[in-house]
């Protein structure tokens, strides 16, 4: 009897092993996220950069570096490049314990274009008493590229002779145009009173406050960008979260407009889908004021 109870009692502490093993190797690996959690004003980006180059063969190199001042147990970077208004590209790398991410990639070129970059670095601090802070940056680039011929472009920053300046103006008028249709489609669509809200479109949403938001504190304004820059990874850049809870595939949308309520409460994100379905995502602001 004594034999049998040992003989279970074993039985039992081997399955129980072999099921811990099995759970390690079916879990499924961890998913990429970015996560607001309150700043660490202590640390800081030695250096974030997003540029913009035109190559010799026909393309635009899109390049996302960043530096923390130390190592991170978590680090983020995410970004969009939008072309001629429409977004092309997406990068997004996450690494554990590390203080610096790189992305790089080739953008072929066929026409007249205006490029638009913008990114989110992104640090997630773990700190011994269990606490977790975060550190942010925001960068971007704009690069203007022209078709000369067949064979050759050109491409500059800053407009000085008056066939660049025309480039520049073409480009940016028919930009400015496709976005507003857009946004004014969207804005109907929803009934949003527009009086109600400070509107930024994201590119400008980034430099303009990148120090802080028209009323808010720097503290709050820093969370109102991280907390922005989460729900957009998470239901703009890993797919579209439209009203019946499917996702789409965020690339042809149009540079999303962000729109901040003149009550503090609350923030929209507006754009459309690459085949012209409104998209308004809202977000609440809390504690911000």
């Amino acid at each position: 009897m004594r034999k049998l109870f040992y003989l279970s009692a074993l039985l039992l502490v081997l399955f129980l092993m072999s099921s811990v093993l099995l759970s390690k190797f079916t879990s499924p690996p961890a998913q990429e996220s970015i996560t607001f959690f309150p700043i660490n004003t202590q640390v800081k980006f030695k250096s974030e950069k997003t540029s913009l180059k035109l190559a010799e063969n026909k393309a635009v190199i899109w390049r996302i570096e960043s530096s923390l001042d130390q190592k991170a147990y978590l680090r983020q970077d995410a970004g969009f490049l939008y072309v001629n208004g429409r977004l092309t590209g997406k990068l997004g790398d996450w690494k554990q314990n590390t203080d610096r991410i790189i992305q790089e990639r080739d953008i072929p070129v066929s026409q007249d274009a205006l490029f638009q970059a913008i990114s989110f670095h992104h640090a997630e601090l773990h700190e011994k008493d269990g606490q977790i802070y975060s550190a942010q940056a925001i960068s971007g680039d704009q690069l203007y590229v022209g078709k000369e011929n067949s064979h050759t472009f050109t491409s500059f920053r800053t407009a000085k002779s008056s066939t660049e300046k025309q480039l520049k103006q073409k480009l940016n008028e028919q930009t400015q145009r496709m976005l507003r249709y857009s946004w004014n489609k969207a804005i109907r669509h929803f009934s949003i009173p527009l009086e109600k809200y400070q509107a930024y479109p994201l590119n400008e949403f980034n430099q303009k406050t990148k120090d802080q938001l028209p009323n808010f504190t720097k503290e709050a304004s820093a969370k109102v960008i991280g907390q922005l820059w989460e729900g957009l990874y998470k239901n703009y850049f890993l797919g579209i979260k439209k009203q019946d809870g499917t996702a789409i595939d965020p690339i042809g949308s149009p540079i999303p407009l962000i729109l901040v309520s003149a009550d503090q409460t609350h923030l929209l994100v507006v754009t459309e889908t690459a085949d012209g379905e409104p998209i308004v995502l809202r977000q609440r602001i809390e504690g911000n004021r």
